[in-house]
């Protein structure tokens, strides 16, 4: 089985959350290295969280009641950038066979697309 997500969010919608909430939203949505990567992104790294969140939300859109996972949260998996500097998903979950993602931003959206192929 396949299935897939996409996701769109504006910059300035994430930017005031952190503003809002620091490290509360940081830590409910993101991992360690997920904020190490966008704060290393210091004048573009609004841009980086909102990418990633985009992420996130178009991998749950893509996750289905099959996987094994049980109750997903934001952390439950991680985007990460392979040694090519393409987007990837780390997640552990045996029902997952390859999981695709591209993610994109400018000045003010971010957005991800995610194929999820089952086993």
């Amino acid at each position: 089985m396949i299935a897939c997500g996409t996701d769109i969010i504006e910059i300035d919608r994430i930017k005031k959350s952190i503003e809002k909430s620091g490290n509360k939203f940081l830590n409910t949505i993101y991992t360690d290295n997920e904020i190490k990567y966008c704060e290393s992104h210091e004048a573009n790294k609004y841009q980086h969280y909102a990418a990633r969140f985009a992420a996130k939300e178009a991998v749950f859109k893509a996750l289905n009641k099959n996987t094994n996972m049980g109750t997903l949260d934001w952390k439950s998996f991680e985007i990460v950038n392979n040694v090519y500097g393409k987007p990837d998903v780390k997640i552990e979950d045996d029902s997952i066979e390859s999981i695709d993602i591209s993610i994109s931003h400018c000045k003010e959206y971010a957005v991800a697309n995610v194929v999820i192929l089952y086993k």
